[in-house]
């Protein structure tokens, strides 16, 4: 079973209003994606590293949130509303983008080398939104599914813009081509820095599954840092032998395929609340 605390709280019924298909439903790309939480675990360590690499989001998430002190408590909320937005009934999703953006109205200050930051300056919402979605598909294509079509790849990008955009980003890529000319208008943005090597040790060291899951934790990070653009890892200076990013890709394809036969509670509520026929961890 696939428990609610890799989720964090868990207070959340899934199952109910009877009939509400959330703002993706069952039939939407999103679900099938985000259903297997190896492929959530991998392709959100490497869209935070995306993330941290822009120095105005860097700064915005390091001093207003609790990464250094509670970092398996913020990767559980945020694994948890990574859920929510997807499997969650309307009125649940709709509650949970309102808190952030209240959240996100009371961050803003200047990075150490004096750039004035806010939170919900549309350029950097657009940059979180879009790392995250890049992450979650491109861990989805290496370890589950290789062969989902294009159109589907472009399907899922424009769900995401679709529900990203209530996070007041403005516009959102809604393609496959459209990300990949955001990637490259950020590149010279983006800078190599220590805090994303801080981060990085944090995740190897912490685990929400016990003794296990902190053996298996440097390996997930290695797969994150593979999953990033080709130019990304020199350019962040985040490299890995090769040797290690092998071991690291088929323990993580044995997990994700592991986990497609385990029981995840969240996504059978979720479709029962629809009407759906089950679906594992696709």
């Amino acid at each position: 079973m696939i428990r609610r605390q890799l989720f964090g709280d868990g207070a959340l019924d899934y199952a109910q209003p009877a009939g509400d298909p959330g703002l993706f439903g069952p039939d939407s790309v999103t679900w099938r994606v985000h259903a297997n939480p190896v492929i959530l675990a991998i392709g959100g360590v490497a869209a935070v590293i995306l993330e941290l690499a822009e120095p105005r989001v860097r700064s915005g998430v390091w001093e207003h949130s609790t990464f250094r002190t509670d970092p398996l408590g913020r990767m559980q909320r945020t694994a948890d509303a990574a859920m929510i937005t997807t499997y969650g009934p309307t009125a649940a999703v709709e509650r949970r983008i309102a808190m952030v953006n209240r959240m996100h109205e009371r961050v803003r200050g200047s990075t150490p080398e004096g750039q004035a930051y806010q939170a919900m300056d549309p350029e950097l919402l657009t940059w979180v939104q879009v790392t995250a979605g890049y992450g979650f598909l491109n861990a989805y294509l290496r370890y589950v599914e290789p062969g989902l079509s294009p159109a589907d790849q472009d399907r899922y990008f424009a769900e995401a813009a679709a529900v990203g955009e209530r996070f007041g980003t403005g516009a959102l890529p809604r393609t496959v081509a459209e990300v990949e000319q955001l990637f490259a208008a950020m590149r010279p943005k983006l800078k190599p820095h220590p805090i994303i090597g801080e981060f990085l040790g944090l995740v190897e060291r912490t685990s929400p599954v016990g003794l296990a899951g902190r053996a298996v934790q440097p390996l997930l990070v290695d797969a994150a840092v593979d999953l990033l653009p080709a130019w990304a890892p020199l350019h962040l200076q985040i490299t890995r032998p090769a040797i290690r990013l092998r071991a690291a890709q088929r323990l993580m394809r044995a997990l994700a395929a592991s986990a497609r036969f385990a029981p995840n509670e969240i996504v059978s509520q979720a479709r029962a609340r629809v009407g759906a026929d089950d679906l594992r961890a696709a």
